[in-house]
């Protein structure tokens, strides 16, 4: 009988549709839930408050995976390659502190691990990462029409221009850590 070993990795890496298409693919991955993290007002933030960039929330996913079948480590390599980690408060098209990328760590091995993920792979970019490490904090889960957004719209306009790029760009650097390989 096998068990798991499920643990949990909250990140933002710009809009929430794009980082829950890439690691509802990814095998060890059990569940992908998008939300908000990381803000300053009180309550359960909505869409458009956190839209709006002044709640300080970010769009982030909150993954829970089994660590008997991919590491935190790979976890975060495959964030900090599937999006870009060196602009501020930015990802493509869309722009606010919601967007920003950042690493929620649940505990100080996780800390660790992130700022290690980041030294190592700061060598190959020619800017320097922006990627915020901060403790976790609150997670509200987004709006039931934000869950497996991709899986529900393939054929949405942002999904095609936006996240089919990022899921491409999976597949090719990460092929042997996909559910389908």
């Amino acid at each position: 009988m096998t068990t798991t070993n499920l643990q949990i990795a909250t990140i933002g890496g710009g809009c929430f549709w794009c980082t829950e298409a890439v690691f509802q693919e990814v095998k060890g991955v059990k569940e992908v839930v998008s939300g908000y993290s990381g803000g300053t007002v009180p309550g359960r933030p909505t869409y458009r408050e956190i839209c709006s960039g002044l709640t300080g929330h970010a769009e982030v996913i909150k993954v829970k995976f089994d660590a008997n079948m991919i590491t935190y480590e790979d976890i975060l390599i495959i964030f900090m390659t599937t999006h870009n980690p060196t602009t501020l408060n930015r990802q493509g098209a869309d722009r606010g502190t919601q967007y920003r990328s950042v690493i929620y760590y649940h505990n100080d091995k996780q800390k660790e691990i992130a700022e290690l993920v980041i030294n190592e792979l700061s060598q190959y970019y020619e800017n320097p990462i922006v990627t915020e490490i901060s403790e976790a904090v609150t997670f509200y889960e987004a709006e039931k029409e934000h869950q497996d957004f991709y899986k529900n719209n393939p054929d949405y306009g942002y999904c095609s221009f936006v996240i089919d790029p990022k899921l491409s760009k999976l597949r090719k650097l990460h092929s042997d850590k996909l559910k389908s390989a």
